[in-house]
């Protein structure tokens, strides 16, 4: 028998969206009857967490200390053998849940969601160009093609996120992608619609986009050779 909704934690890393949240969350709750477990690692100084707990998730206080902390400790933090991870700015489709729930009980241990294949269009286009530049280089080191190193949006076996050591802050999203399909495990990008997100952005597109392209690098090369 496959798993259900009550096998899946949703899980995000929060800070400062209180525009959003509410949305995320019942959106969540929606889609998968209330049946999902949702839990916020926030560091936030609004009233994210306040909102996200009156809408029934769990919240995680963390000091502020980067997207790729809070995530980690986000997937690491459920008991739920499928861990879903999503942004909360409203720019993920909540509805395609099912979906990734499906392939995951198809087989595979990671499904990630391909925001490109559909065009993107509500992303700015420095940040459709860069995402690209980033599934070129991760291919190319790699010598396996992706299509979104940087998606939020995932499905992961909970053994899987527990039998690597994550390292990467910035550039986790990639990282998250490069190591499961450098060691052989079952991926599949599954194509994603993408919405134009809901409050500002944290992060700087120069300075994060070195950050991640730099992430790529390392990891794929020390995926490749062994050695950290």
């Amino acid at each position: 028998m496959g798993y259900t909704f009550d096998d899946v934690a949703v899980v995000m890393g929060t800070y400062n969206e209180e525009e959003a949240v509410a949305t995320v969350v019942s959106d969540i709750e929606e889609v998968t009857d209330g049946r999902a477990e949702v839990i916020c690692v926030d560091g936030s100084s609004d009233c994210t967490p306040d909102i996200a707990r009156e809408h029934g998730a769990t919240v995680v206080r963390q000091r502020p200390q980067g997207y790729g902390v809070a995530v980690r400790e986000a997937v690491l933090t459920p008991d739920r053998p499928v861990v879903v991870t999503t942004d909360c700015d409203d720019t993920y489709p909540m509805e395609q849940l099912p979906a990734f729930l499906d392939a995951i009980n198809e087989g595979y241990d990671v499904v990630s969601g391909d925001r490109l294949y559909h065009g993107a269009e509500a992303m700015p286009a420095f940040n459709r160009f860069g995402n690209a530049a980033f599934a070129a280089l991760a291919s190319i080191l790699m010598g396996t093609r992706v299509h979104d190193t940087t998606t939020g949006m995932r499905a992961y076996r909970r053994e899987l996120l527990h039998d690597i050591e994550w390292t990467e802050n910035t550039g986790l999203s990639a990282e998250l992608l490069i190591r499961p399909l450098m060691r052989d495990y079952r991926v599949r990008e599954l194509p994603i619609a993408y919405r134009e997100r809901a409050g500002e952005t944290k992060l700087d597109p120069i300075e994060g986009g070195a950050a991640i392209a730099k992430s790529i690098v390392k990891v794929c090369l020390e995926e490749r050779t062994g050695l950290r």
